[in-house]
C-alpha cells in the first residue's frame, strides 16, 4: 500500500504484505506449519514481546537503544559505527546522513522506549522471508497487543527491535533500532528515524481527514491520506499492527480506479498526452506534497523538461481540483527510460 516512499535507513527493506484475506490465510498456514514443524523437529521463527522475555533481556535492549540514541543526539556517528554489525559498519553513509538530517530533532530531546520485541531466526542460512507473529492473534488476525514483522533475507540470529518516542526537539519523532545479538552485546543493525507529525498533525489526524474526504466523495485525497496515516503510525516499514491493518482495509475501499497500479495511466494536457507512472504523498520540509512521476523520452533538455513538469502539474490539478484541499504543492518528475529524472516543485497557491 505504501507506494514509493523515502528510502529508509539501515540494512532492512520493506516487503509489502498482501490483502487481508491473504493475510489471514497466511496466519492459518503458519499455525499449521508450526505444528508440523514441531512434529518434524524443525525450528520456526519466534517472536517474544516485552512481557514474554526475561527482565535482563528487556533491560539490555532498552538500555542499548537509549545509549545509541545518546550517541545520535550528540552526532557521534563514529561510536555508532563502532557498535554496528560488520555489514552496516562497512556501508555506514546512510546512517550518517540520517543522524545529520535529524540532529535538530535529537539534540536536547528525550527518548522513551516502547516495549521491545525479541526476534529469533533459527537455522544456518539466511531466511528468504522471515515472518514473526508477536503477541496474541485472534480469529480475525491482529489484536491490540500483537504485531507482525516481515524481514527479507534475514541471517540466523537473535534480533531486538526497540522503538523510541523522541520528544522535545523541533517536532516529535520515532527512532527505531534493529539490534543483533553478538555475544553478550547488542550491535546496531538498522536505524530508522522518521517524523511522527506532518505540519503539526499525527497519524490519527490524517486518518480522520481521510475518512472525511471519503465521506465527501474525494477518493483521491482519501487514498493518499490513508497512506500518510499508515506511514506515520508504522515506525518501521516492515511492521504491521491492528491499527495499520485497519487503515489498509479502509484505504482499499477508497482506492480510485485511475491511480497507476498495473501500468501507467494517461493524463491529457492540451494537445499532449502524458503517461503517469506513479503518484504518492511526500513530506517536503514540514509540508505534505503530492508527487507525480511520468514518462519522458529525454530530460537532458531541462527547459523542455521543466515545461513538461508544469504542464503535468496544471493538468493534474485541473482534472482533480480536490488536491487543492489536501496538499501544499505538487512535485512533478519527468523520468526517462534510463531512470534519470528532472523534478520541479510548484506550491499549490501558484498553480493557476
Amino acid at each position: 500500500m505504501t507506494g514509493e516512499r523515502e528510502t529508509t535507513r539501515g540494512i532492512w527493506q520493506c516487503i509489502r504484505v498482501g490483502s487481508r484475506p491473504a493475510r489471514l490465510l497466511v496466519l492459518v498456514s503458519v499455525v499449521i506449519c508450526y505444528v508440523l514443524a514441531l512434529s518434524l523437529g524443525v525450528q520456526a521463527e519466534t517472536c517474544f514481546t516485552a512481557s514474554d522475555m526475561d527482565a535482563a533481556t528487556r533491560s539490555a535492549l532498552e538500555n542499548t537503544a537509549k545509549r545509541y540514541f545518546d550517541m545520535a543526539s550528540r552526532g557521534d556517528t563514529a561510536s555508532l559505527r563502532q557498535n554496528s554489525i560488520p555489514s552496516v559498519a562497512s556501508n555506514f553513509s546512510g546512517i550518517e546522513a540520517a543522524v545529520k538530517d535529524n540532529q535538530s530533532n535529537f539534540a536536547g530531546a528525550q527518548a522513551t522506549p516502547r516495549p521491545p520485541f525479541l526476534l529469533q531466526a533459527p537455522g544456518t542460512a539466511p531466511i528468504a522471508r522471515a515472518e514473526f507473529f508477536c503477541g496474541v492473534f485472534g480469529r480475525n488476525g491482529q489484536t491490540s497487543d500483537s504485531a507482525e514483522f516481515i524481514l527479507p533475507n534475514l541471517p540466523p540470529g537473535n534480533y531486538g527491535i526497540v522503538i523510541l518516542d523522541v520528544t522535545g526537539g523541533k517536532i516529535p519523532n520515532t527512532l527505531s533500532f534493529v539490534l543483533e545479538q553478538q555475544g553478550a552485546a547488542w550491535k546496531l543493525g538498522g536505524f530508522f528515524a522518521k517524523a511522527a507529525q506532518v505540519s503539526g498533525h499525527d497519524g490519527k489526524w490524517f486518518l480522520q481527514k481521510a475518512d472525511e474526504f471519503k465521506a465527501k466523495g474525494q477518493l483521491h485525497n482519501a487514498w493518499f491520506y490513508y497512506i500518510e496515516a499508515r506511514d506515520l503510525m508504522a515506525p518501521v516499514p516492515f511492521m504491521s499492527t491492528l491499527a495499520t491493518d485497519k487503515i489498509y482495509d479502509q484505504a482499499q475501499s477508497a482506492r480510485p480506479s485511475d491511480i497507476p497500479a498495473g501500468g501507467p495511466v494517461d493524463l491529457v494536457a492540451g494537445a499532449k498526452t502524458y503517461k503517469v507512472t506513479t503518484l504518492f504523498p511526500l513530506v517536503v520540509g514540514n509540508d505534505l506534497n503530492l508527487v507525480v512521476k511520468f514518462q519522458s523520452a529525454d530530460v537532458s533538455n531541462t527547459t523542455q523538461a521543466f515545461q513538461d513538469n508544469m504542464a503535468v502539474t496544471k493538468a493534474l490539478v485541473t482534472k482533480y481540483p480536490e488536491y487543492r484541499d489536501a496538499f501544499a504543492g505538487i512535485v512533478a518528475r519527468a523520468v526517462e527510460p534510463s531512470g534519470r529524472d528532472y523534478g520541479s516543485l510548484m506550491p499549490m497557491k501558484d498553480i493557476k
